[in-house]
């Protein structure tokens, strides 16, 4: 803390680190907001599309960056940096989309045994189609949750395949045997679509 307090209090929060940020973020939370701002400016966009990709729409998207950009703001005085503060954020939307995830196919099993019509409420959200939007999002679909997952974070968020494993609980291994798997499926795919 002693060390924070002895940096000049005027600094440009886009020239430092992400990791002299995070020691801003520390002595100046929660008075002053300028390191957490700069931060959250840094990975907002890729945030966004990472939770995009995988909740499949933008309006839950956006509900789960606002969750994650609250849940670093009161977080990060205790962030140790034991990993990269990227790591640590992605960790954060992954478990937030994922409880996402789960809230929603609760709710559509719900109005299913309600005998209510899930389509009509959920026309909004599903706006445009997946296989409208192409590009990656149009293969997603294609894949199961966890291996999605891990190719967004590869291809969206960029991250090694280690800081992937960290985030996901898995060993690298399998990490890297689920990425080659899926990307082998999605080759299948593609293969069959452009010969039709």
């Amino acid at each position: 803390m002693n060390k924070v307090q002895s940096l000049p209090s005027r600094y440009d929060p886009r020239e430092l680190s992400d990791e002299e940020l995070v020691a801003r973020a520390h002595g100046e939370l929660f008075h002053v907001t300028r390191a957490y701002e700069e931060l959250m400016r840094r990975y907002q966009r890729t945030l966004f599309n990472v939770c995009a990709r995988y909740l499949g729409n933008e309006r839950d998207a956006d509900d789960v960056c606002q969750e994650v950009m609250l849940k670093v703001l009161y977080g990060l005085k205790n962030f140790e940096g034991k990993s990269k503060f990227k790591t640590w954020l992605y960790s954060i939307t992954y478990n937030e989309c994922i409880t996402q995830y789960r809230k929603e196919r609760r709710k559509r099993r719900l109005m299913d045994a309600l005998s209510l019509d899930p389509l009509e409420e959920a026309s909004e959200e599903k706006t445009p189609a997946v296989a409208e939007q192409g590009g990656l999002d149009r293969w997603l679909v294609h894949v199961n949750p966890i291996d999605r997952e891990i190719l967004v974070l590869r291809f969206v968020a960029e991250l090694e395949f280690q800081e992937i494993a960290d985030i996901m609980h898995m060993g690298l291994s399998a990490t890297k045997m689920r990425y080659k798997r899926a990307l082998d499926r999605l080759r299948e795919k593609f293969a069959g679509a452009t010969e039709t």
